[in-house]
């Protein structure tokens, strides 16, 4: 595997997972919000990183995803130990974010074997969001932009899922629905040609 910065980067993000819940079990709340900025930082930085140092690969693309995942799955478990009032009190929306999240992997995976990598726009923009949402409801017990979040969040699954319809074969950095049409095109036409 090659160590390219942007692939620490996610890995950094796959290994702090464990240690993320392990602060939250300890009652530490100061320490869940150091790791879980470090994480948010590593994710916003990694894709940013490939593209300028033109260290973008299919490896980097999954061990990014991998790491979304670890990061979105394991922070509510670790609210539940730090901040459980939260979790009862937001359970619908934080339980169809954990859904929504889950839906296109399973999706991606049932089709190809695999899970999707497409890193699109709005998954871009709808993780942004995501992570704001998360941080005013730890920070200030105000859920609102966490709610939009979820919300933005339906839109991105629906994406998703259309793209991995679309495509015949796994493919990763998909950017929107409209990429995915143009390389199923092209994919096609190269089939034709052969």
């Amino acid at each position: 595997m090659p160590l390219t910065i942007p692939n620490l980067l996610s890995l950094f993000r796959i290994a702090a997972a464990p240690f993320l819940l392990l602060a939250a079990w300890f009652g530490s709340s100061k320490l869940f919000f150091f790791i879980f900025g470090a994480m948010l930082l590593s994710d916003l930085l990694d894709g940013f990183i490939a593209r300028a140092l033109n260290q973008t690969s299919e490896l980097g693309a999954r061990l990014d995803s991998y790491g979304d995942i670890l990061t979105y799955l394991t922070v509510p478990f670790a609210v539940w130990f730090l901040w459980p009032e939260i979790i009862l009190h937001e359970k619908a929306y934080i339980i169809t974010a954990v859904v929504l999240y889950i839906l296109p992997a399973l999706f991606s995976f049932f089709k190809f074997g695999k899970l999707a990598t497409y890193h699109t726009w709005i998954t871009k923009l709808s993780a942004l969001l995501m992570s704001l949402g998360m941080i005013v409801l730890l920070l200030f017990h105000q859920p609102l932009l966490f709610h939009i979040s979820v919300w933005f969040l339906i839109i991105e699954t629906i994406e998703n899922i259309t793209i991995t319809l679309i495509l015949h074969t796994p493919a990763s950095n998909i950017r929107s629905i409209g990429h995915a049409l143009n390389l199923r095109r092209f994919r096609s036409s190269q089939k034709r040609e052969d």
